[in-house]
């Protein structure tokens, strides 16, 4: 039962915010995102998981894959 409470509190402290900013994004309910990989998770036997911990990845990581604008100069800085 230990295992157990410890494996919840780890997921707990790092969930990763991927059905909230798909619900962002889309404009949607969370708890409709959460459904939704649920149930897809069920009908495809598990594989939306590998999806979801690839989107966590990058969630995690997105500082690397903000792509860095340049200003455009204008008149006075030439």
């Amino acid at each position: 039962m230990r295992t157990i409470q410890k494996i919840i509190f780890f997921f707990e402290m790092r969930s990763f915010g991927v059905c909230a900013w798909w619900a962002r994004k889309l404009g949607i309910n969370i708890s409709k995102v959460r459904l939704g990989f649920i149930y897809a998770s069920f009908i495809t036997m598990g594989s939306p998981l590998i999806l979801y911990l690839a989107m966590a990845w990058i969630l995690e990581h997105k500082h690397y894959f903000k792509l860095q604008r340049k200003r455009k100069k204008t008149i006075w800085e030439l």
